[in-house]
């Protein structure tokens, strides 16, 4: 089963568990305060013979006939009926809790709160796992297809034996001669897509080092691509030319159209293995490195 699958069913799964504790626990709370099964049964039911038996002390029977004329005497207090007596003991009213007026406690309070939070952190865990599985369409920037400008000014940047350079799309844009794309041919990793933009006199270079990733400033005086961290060096075209680095420069596809060049910077292809010399530049002048 594919991993984005899994993923979703163990969302779908984290989020059904969490709506079934809110709805038992809101269960729960609502039945508090009220009476159990048990006790409405009690209540109901008939209350016991309070007859005398054969053998029984006359002065129990007095004792319940009393308490049975105190608690007449407090239920007729209750319900208006005959008051009761200075110095009586009166039985407290219940009184019907006003759901409105006692609002929710402080426990429920907190309660509702933690719940929430816990939603809310499910909820956007899930919608974050789901964006990052799916993510959108028409991706511009970096990760995409960026336009990384005009030809003629393309054209005019490299006439000076500088690398074009486009920011949003991390990428050094180089003069490929067209005389030498069938050596290019015979190297494997020029994917297809890499040799059309060798044919139309361009290649586009990924800055990063392929050693450990720092960006690869422009030589002027030996016209290569040095590395300052460990110093990898490559030439005009991103082949490898000297340095701890086991390859050439990564590249990116590029297309021309309408007069500008776009470069999808979606699908990194990797650069080409030691040893590649398609071009034959060597260094034209001292090393910055």
């Amino acid at each position: 089963m594919d991993s984005s699958v899994i993923l979703v069913i163990a969302i779908a799964a984290i989020l059904g568990f969490a709506i079934l504790f809110v709805l038992v626990t809101a269960r729960r709370r609502a039945s508090t305060g009220s009476l159990s099964r048990e006790t409405r049964r009690r209540d109901a039911s008939t209350p016991p013979d309070t007859t005398t038996p054969e053998g029984t002390s006359t002065d129990l029977v007095d004792t319940s006939a009393a308490a049975r004329e105190r608690a007449d005497e407090a239920r007729d207090s209750i319900s208006g009926g005959v008051p009761v007596p200075a110095g009586g003991r009166a039985i407290a009213e219940r009184q019907p809790v006003d759901e409105e007026e006692l609002g929710i406690t402080r426990r429920q309070f907190f309660n509702r709160g933690i719940l929430a939070g816990i939603g809310v952190g499910v909820a956007g865990f899930g919608a974050a796992s789901l964006a990052f599985i799916w993510p959108p369409s028409g991706v511009s920037g970096f990760g995409g297809k960026v336009d990384v400008g005009n030809l003629n000014d393309i054209d005019d940047t490299i006439s000076k034996k500088i690398p074009f350079y486009n920011a949003a799309a991390k990428t050094y844009v180089q003069p490929y001669p067209t005389a030498d794309v069938p050596k290019a041919k015979k190297i494997t990793a020029y994917t297809p897509a890499i040799i059309k933009g060798m044919q139309q006199g361009y290649v586009a270079l990924y800055q990063k080092c392929v050693h450990l990733g720092c960006r690869v400033p422009w030589c002027e005086t030996s016209q290569w691509f040095e590395c300052p961290c460990h110093g990898s060096k490559y030439n005009r075209v991103g082949e490898k030319r000297g340095g701890p680095a086991p390859r050439g420069l990564d590249h990116f596809a590029l297309e021309i159209s309408g007069g500008s060049m776009t470069v999808d910077t979606g699908t990194i292809v990797t650069g080409p293995p030691v040893g590649t010399d398609t071009t034959g530049q060597s260094a034209e002048g001292a090393p910055c490195v």
